[in-house]
C-alpha cells in the first residue's frame, strides 16, 4: 500500500513525499525528482504527517503499475497535488 506524507519541519516543510520504508521512529521518503529511490530522504516520524486519503485517480494509477519507480512516484505526487489544488478552489 502506498502512503503519502507531508513534511512538518525542516527546509522541506509542506513538501509531499511517498513513504517507501517505515521503521520504529524513522521513515524513508521519495519524491521521484530530488529524492529518488537511489537517494531517499530519511526523516523522523514526528516530523511528517501521514496522508491517509488518496484521490481515486492516484488509486487507479497504482492498480495499473505493480513496481514502484521514480517516474511513478512523480506521477502520483503530481496527481495528488492537482486534486488538492482543486479541493482548495472549491
Amino acid at each position: 500500500m502506498i502512503v503519502l506524507a507531508k513534511s512538518l519541519a525542516g527546509h522541506d516543510k509542506n513538501h509531499v513525499y511517498v513513504i517507501i520504508k517505515e521503521e520504529t521512529d524513522l521513515v524513508t521518503l521519495v519524491n521521484g525528482q530530488t529524492k529518488t529511490m537511489e537517494h531517499p530522504k530519511i526523516k523522523k516520524k514526528m516530523h511528517v504527517q501521514v496522508i491517509k486519503r488518496l484521490p481515486q485517480r492516484v488509486k487507479d494509477l497504482l492498480e495499473e503499475h505493480s513496481e514502484m519507480n521514480d517516474s511513478l512516484v512523480s506521477e502520483i505526487l503530481r496527481l495528488y497535488q492537482e486534486e488538492e489544488s482543486c479541493q482548495k478552489q472549491m
